[in-house]
């Protein structure tokens, strides 16, 4: 059995409905084609890398039950001619090809220029995927497709733009992770005899689509604080956190919270980022969850995301801490 077909089984278990074209596409499309980061993650139901930007930011494949969970909800059919907004290093438009197959069509948008030309590679032998930069969310490209059927937006987006609402065609509809930076609500919002009706698919939490455009975002130790919380509750409900872990995590969380109030953002205030408190309460938590940082790293601001914790030892043990 197949690592991919012992995961679909594994998921089906556990609750995930795998719909029988996902898991068809799924089985035959290459994850590693995708990526040349380690995919073992990735058979762990855990989100996996495909590319760090020149400005540093890790950008991921999403966790297969998150994968399967958006192509559930699209609705995919032969034929069919889908938006992708976010490229998600390609791996999602060659699921949505293989759905709709050779009479179908797959049109990806990604504001990043080195993912665009990372899923250009990636998908050359995909006669059915095209794939274009865009240089503004909110501003729809030249010459493409006029109505929409369906679309899918595979980062946090505080709106849908207008361009794409406006483009939906009757019966169609767009998927979209929709909230702040936190915490989103995946959103189906779909047009019916003119009528646009929103169905709240639950929570998730996706980093942005154009996550080098939030790199000026300052990051407060309260907000810090929450996305670590947010980390906590992911790693719970996949199982793969221990005790140790959790309650080392936790105390991180309450050391962040008790930090002052005009703490400066990383690397301002004349403070090296080396000595900055948020930056040495990881350090000195690091130890007890080095073992969860791929999976919390991929959740945090990008202001943190390259931090290597497997250099934690440069702070000693016995280090003191203005807490």
């Amino acid at each position: 059995m197949t690592r991919t077909a012992d995961l679909l089984r594994r998921l089906s278990k556990e609750g995930v409905l795998v719909p029988l074209e996902v898991k068809k596409a799924m089985l035959n499309v290459d994850l590693e084609d995708f990526t040349d980061y380690d995919v073992a993650p990735f058979f762990a139901d855990r989100p996996v890398p495909y590319i760090e930007s020149t400005s540093g930011n890790i950008k991921t494949i999403s966790a297969p039950h998150m994968i399967i969970t958006l192509l559930h909800h699209m609705e995919l059919s032969k034929g069919q001619e889908v938006i992708v907004v976010g490229c998600k290093g390609g791996y999602l438009a060659a699921l949505i090809a293989q759905i709709v197959g050779e009479n179908g069509r797959v049109n990806v948008l990604d504001p990043s220029l080195e993912v665009v030309n990372h899923a250009k590679e990636r998908l050359s032998h995909w006669p059915t995927v095209d794939i274009r930069n865009i240089e503004d969310l909110d501003i729809a490209p030249v010459a493409f497709p006029g109505e929409f059927n369906r679309v899918i937006m595979t980062g946090q987006i505080e709106a849908v733009p207008k361009w794409i609402k406006s483009r939906i065609e009757d019966g169609g509809f767009v998927i979209a992770p929709i909230g702040d930076r936190n915490s989103q609500h995946l959103m189906k919002i779909e047009l019916q005899d003119d009528i646009e009706l929103e169905t709240d698919l639950g929570n998730v939490c996706f980093g942005p689509i154009d996550v080098d455009s939030t790199n000026n975002n300052h990051l407060h130790p309260k907000e810090l604080a929450d996305l670590i919380e947010l980390s906590i509750e992911t790693c719970e409900e996949l199982e793969i956190i221990d005790s140790d872990e959790l309650n080392s995590l936790q105390d991180l969380v309450a050391k962040l919270n008790n930090l002052p109030d005009d703490t400066p953002p990383i690397g301002e205030g004349g403070i090296p980022v080396s000595e900055h408190p948020m930056v040495k309460l990881l350090w000195h938590y690091s130890p007890s969850f080095l073992r969860l940082w791929p999976i919390i790293q991929v959740m945090l601001h990008p202001m943190i995301t390259n931090f290597d914790l497997s250099k934690w030892n440069e702070f000693s043990d016995d280090e003191e801490i203005d807490w």
